[in-house]
């Protein structure tokens, strides 16, 4: 499957099943929306071109089996209101770009293998139920209770949530 993802639009196939159907694209696929492709055993990591759809709203990538990092670039989805990537095998850091997400009101990190900080600011401080992090044992800062490592002078210390 040849394509390539721009700003505007997705060029190429896309395979779609919906309900045992299986449906081609070939055409142009601009103003995409929304795109649901959780349960779908999906495996490696989530594609940087994903960020090129800018005017994706809602995108729900939870129960596959997607590794690595969360794109770097994630918070160029600035029309982006729903974000689910729980229940894969995510690693790293939570981008600090995700804080720019300011039309974000849902998201879903839960069941993964995230770790440090938990950026804060604009969208992110008011999504303050820390079940949408839960199962990231890495994970620390509000609005979970663990408490963030810092090392000072080769010292460890923990510190509280501010």
């Amino acid at each position: 499957m040849a394509s390539e993802i721009d700003s505007q639009r997705y060029e190429g196939e896309l395979m779609v099943l919906r309900k045992g159907r299986e449906d081609l694209y070939k055409s142009i696929l601009y103003l995409v929306n929304s795109m649901d492709l959780s349960d779908n055993n999906l495996c490696g990591e989530v594609p940087e071109g994903v960020t090129n759809l800018s005017r994706l709203g809602t995108l729900n990538l939870s129960i596959n089996h997607l590794t690595g990092k969360i794109p770097d670039n994630i918070g160029s989805l600035q029309g982006l209101e729903t974000l689910d990537l729980s229940r894969n095998h995510l690693s790293g850091v939570i981008p600090p770009g995700m804080a720019s997400l300011t039309s974000l009101n849902h998201l879903n990190l839960s069941y993964n293998n995230l770790s440090g900080r938990i950026p804060t600011g604009n969208q992110l401080q008011t999504l303050d139920d820390p079940s949408i992090y839960e199962n990231n044992p890495a994970l620390c800062g509000p609005p979970t209770t663990a408490k963030c490592l810092v090392m000072i002078s080769g010292l460890k210390r923990a510190v509280g949530t501010m």
